[in-house]
């Protein structure tokens, strides 16, 4: 089994990125905290859009993302997020009113995207945590900037982060034969369309209900094996 070294990096950065946003909380001015994540926005969007056109199949990314929004509204996965957040909040005693949506906030941005799915694959199948390492360097600045805005539930994204990308990892070096050209490629494309999903909330154009779209990228998977 793969130990999920890069997993374990990026995890170790998002708390330490959060602890210093923590530390700046009340001494940010708001100029800087909107121009990092007008910035940040921006960049996320040009990520997304590039991801996106990798796509080989746009029929089945279609499908994917319909079929996943679908099944994530059943489920009501935004509630279950919801939920899970409030109880951590409990549990963890915080009363920091911006727990909840911190926790969700950043999970979402650190856990979906390229450099989560692929680099969690890369090291699963070859061995080699370049692009997790470089994710971590990523996402330890972002994590200043969203702790100094929404605290100490920034913190705790850590937990999702190394869990979702060290089971890839895992996953990855278990089933490698069966993650093809092709279905990295739909995958990749489908986590593109939910980043710029992510660019359009930082930008306050348009918030999207990510988390009932998650289902997505494991339909992306399915039907690339079966059509792809």
């Amino acid at each position: 089994m793969v130990l999920p070294t890069g997993s374990l990096v990026n995890a170790a950065a998002i708390i330490l990125g959060s602890l210093v946003g923590m530390a700046l909380h009340g001494r940010f001015p708001d100029r800087f905290r909107l121009i990092v994540f007008q910035g940040l926005g921006l960049c996320v969007l040009l990520i997304g859009a590039k991801m996106a056109l990798t796509v080989t199949n746009p029929l089945l990314l279609i499908f994917s993302i319909l079929l996943g929004g679908l099944a994530g509204e059943v489920l009501r996965l935004d509630r279950g997020f919801e939920r899970l957040g409030e109880r951590a909040k409990t549990l963890l005693r915080s009363r920091n009113p911006d727990f909840t949506e911190g926790l969700i906030t950043a999970s979402l941005i650190f856990c979906i995207g390229a450099m989560a799915i692929v680099g969690s694959f890369d090291e699963g199948i070859r061995g080699d945590a370049t692009v997790l390492y470089t994710k971590s360097i990523l996402d330890g600045f972002a994590s200043v900037a969203l702790a100094s805005t929404f605290g100490s539930g920034v913190l705790f994204s850590f937990v999702p982060v190394l869990l979702y990308q060290g089971a890839l990892t895992i996953f990855a070096g278990m089933f490698q034969q069966h993650f093809t050209p092709v279905v990295i490629s739909q995958l990749t494309a489908t986590g593109g369309l939910l980043i710029l999903g992510i660019g359009l909330t930082l930008l306050d154009i348009k918030r999207v209900n990510l988390s009932n779209l998650l289902p997505s990228l494991v339909l992306a998977v399915a039907l690339a094996l079966l059509f792809g």
